[in-house]
């Protein structure tokens, strides 16, 4: 019998698609995509062509996790900006069809890229790779929210003590032990949370290369994907969360990292050089305590980990070696002290 977070009921997701997406016709068969700890995610096959799909895990979820209506309303928003984007079709909020919500969008023909260090391309496709991916972060960070229907996306006020609060909350509701590193982290950044500047912008909350779709030949993204996390907020935060590849070690789970690594060698831009070009593009002189943006990247990826973890426990989570991740939460919670003490 199939994993129920494995499979879909195609006797009732056919009739579905045909009457709600254009154009579609079956038959349909479905390919669940491999990697992807949160939202699981398939390939739709039919005679009409190829679509994604992506589904709300069954079972009992944590408060806002797992949102894939927010998801489609990004996707749908982005369509005509700057912001490489997949287009969609459809979302489905009736819970019958298949157990979930879930929404249909284009299947898009590229390459993802899991090996941060781009071994399988020459030098100077990686340091384009890595400068496309600076290019897109600073036009979804100059996005105008109000023409793209997005001005009440997130919360008004200040972002980090919002997503401090929420992901401390998140993390206790699906703590399974005491890990002091985290309980030192948890407290560091509760005291030192920086004072609300003004700067909003639509950010994206996972943006790293594996969530990119590039162009099957040039250093070019053609979508940029997961968007689950994505608020309104700091555009800081995105840089800080891009920027923890550089200083984790070269395998976290699904995660590929550079610590150690000869970047200059690599043709892939230090911390400092992708910073600069990111604010050269945006306009401003410099990032002020980005140790901090870095340690509280590494804060929220260690309590999102951890609720991984606790799906795993309770048998609903969508990659079967989630159960593991519990382990890496501590190591996520010292690179994060490590990245304040030489802030």
């Amino acid at each position: 019998m199939a994993h129920a977070v494995d499979s879909l009921n195609i006797d009732k997701l056919e009739p579905w698609l045909e009457a709600h997406v254009a154009g579609y016709k079956g038959p349909t068969t479905v390919e669940k995509f491999a990697n992807g700890q949160s939202n699981p995610t398939f390939k739709i096959s039919a005679a009409s062509g190829d679509y994604v799909l992506r589904r709300q895990p069954p079972g009992k979820l944590l408060k806002s996790a797992h949102a894939v209506d927010r998801e489609y309303r990004v996707l749908a928003a982005l369509a005509d900006t700057a912001v490489p984007v997949a287009k969609v079709f459809n979302l489905c909020e009736d819970r019958d069809v298949i157990g979930s919500m879930f929404y249909i969008m284009e299947y898009c023909e590229g390459r993802i890229f899991w090996d941060a260090a781009l071994e399988e391309l020459e030098k100077a496709e990686r340091s384009a790779i890595y400068d496309e991916m600076n290019r897109v972060l600073v036009a979804l960070h100059t996005v105008d929210t109000d023409a793209a229907g997005l001005s009440d996306f997130g919360k008004p006020g200040n972002y980090f003590e919002r997503q401090y609060d929420r992901w401390s909350s998140q993390y206790r509701a699906s703590e399974t032990r005491r890990i002091d590193p985290m309980e030192t982290l948890i407290r560091w950044l509760g005291e030192n949370l920086p004072a609300d500047d003004g700067r909003v912008a639509l950010v994206h909350g996972d943006y790293r290369l594996d969530n990119m779709i590039f162009h099957p030949s040039e250093p070019r993204v053609i979508a940029l994907l997961d968007w689950e996390l994505s608020t309104l907020g700091h555009p800081y935060a995105d840089v800080g969360y891009q920027c923890m590849q550089l200083r984790m070690p070269a395998r976290v789970g699904s995660v590929s990292g550079l610590r150690g690594r000869d970047l200059h060698e690599l043709g892939i831009p230090s911390e400092k050089e992708y910073v600069a070009r990111y604010c050269e593009r945006l306009g401003v002189e410099g990032i002020d305590n980005f140790g901090f943006y870095v340690a509280f990247s590494f804060f929220r990826l260690a309590a999102i980990i951890q609720g991984v973890a606790k799906r795993a426990a309770d048998g609903n989570a969508s990659n079967r070696n989630a159960a593991q991740f519990e382990s890496y939460v501590e190591p996520m919670a010292e690179l994060a002290l490590e990245a304040i003490a030489q802030n």
